[in-house]
């Protein structure tokens, strides 16, 4: 299992021991009044709202800033990794299996727009074409090996993050390797399994938009970096060879964070970059950037560090650690949402900056 993988996993074995059900892609999410304290992995701002999901296909929506939260109608019981929002009514959603859902009311309702076996039917079509074409290279030939490996084991890879730029545009990637493209609001899907520089077939774990490009962050100290427009995500030099579970855009320039409490930040578009001290002990899952540029960081262990200018420093955030954390995102200037095995917490950050 991919190292994030196995975080959520821990995270999730400390909020339940049940195994998900065999027909969890296709049953909808089971409503609970218990949802908001079950594993939450992923938190999003949809203008004024907040959008949490988790596990067994719980996505929850809060209008009031957090103080109360109300189940969505989702129609899969797997669970989800992380959602975006293009703007305050139009969202999205990934998970296992291969999922990738969509919401047009703010997170109300969803609908599914990908699952693990479409998307493998997509990557070994387009792989099998590629092969086809004058200009094949042996490295599409190893794809296409996989492309059908992937298929012939089912819907069993995840999609682990997700980034649109607009309500129609955006990337889902995933697990070894895996990355799609939709222009149409998730009703069709382009793979880029062979656009990407990543010969190993490393997982992407998070990818962010800033200045008009798109960068990825992976396994093994992936980065990655595709201009506005461009053909495909090329190679960064990076400094660290961990991994990175994440990568946010900040006032300063790129953020990517992971393992061992380490981060690095370029403010060169990914040309250079230079390690970051955050004071974190364990793997940073989870960033956040406020509206003021406020930057929060948070590790597994539930420690929260804060940065006012950018990335460039970390100092305390003033809060004790309140649970393990999966998740985080800002309610306000001040509050911050957080996420993890123990369900949804609001806290308030002190007024002392880093």
């Amino acid at each position: 299992m991919q190292r994030r993988g196995l975080l959520l996993a821990t995270l999730g074995s400390l909020a339940s021991a049940a195994a998900p059900a065999a027909d969890a892609p296709e049953r909808p999410a089971r409503s609970s009044a218990l949802a908001g304290q079950r594993l939450v992995t992923g938190i999003a701002r949809a203008g004024d709202r907040l959008v949490a999901v988790g596990q067994r296909g719980h996505i929850l929506h809060s209008s009031d800033g957090a103080r109360s939260w109300v189940q969505a109608a989702v129609p899969t019981s797997v669970d989800l990794t992380a959602v975006a929002f293009a703007d305050e009514a139009v969202g999205y959603a990934t998970g296992h299996e291969g999922t990738v859902l969509g919401t047009r009311d703010g997170g109300r309702r969803w609908e599914r727009l990908l699952d693990g076996r479409q998307a493998n039917a997509l990557v070994l079509d387009h792989m099998q074409r590629r092969v086809a074409s004058p200009d094949a290279r042996e490295q599409d030939r190893k794809l296409l090996d996989e492309a059908r490996r992937n298929a012939e084991a089912g819907p069993d890879k995840p999609f682990l993050d997700l980034c649109f730029t607009d309500a129609a545009n955006g990337f889902v990637v995933g697990a070894y390797g895996l990355a799609l493209r939709t222009r149409d609001g998730g009703r069709r899907w382009e793979p880029w399994f062979d656009r990407i520089d990543n010969a190993g077939l490393l997982n992407l774990y998070a990818i962010c938009a800033s200045g008009g490009a798109l960068y990825v962050a992976g396994e093994g100290g992936l980065l990655l970096r595709r201009e506005r427009e461009g053909s495909r995500f090329e190679a960064l030099s990076s400094p660290y060879p961990g991994s990175f579970f994440g990568i946010v855009a900040t006032r300063a320039g790129v953020l990517a964070f992971g393992m061992r409490g380490h981060a690095c930040l370029s403010g060169d578009d990914g040309r250079s970059w230079r390690p970051v001290a955050t004071g974190l002990p364990a793997s940073i899952v989870s960033g956040a950037v406020a509206a003021d540029g406020t930057v929060v960081l948070v590790d597994q262990a539930g420690n929260i560090v804060r940065s006012a200018d950018g990335g460039l420093h970390f100092g305390a955030s003033g809060l004790q650690p309140t649970m393990p954390l999966a998740a985080v995102a800002f309610a306000d200037a001040r509050t911050l949402v957080l996420g993890g095995p123990r369900g949804l917490r609001s806290v308030e950050l002190t007024k002392k900056d880093s």
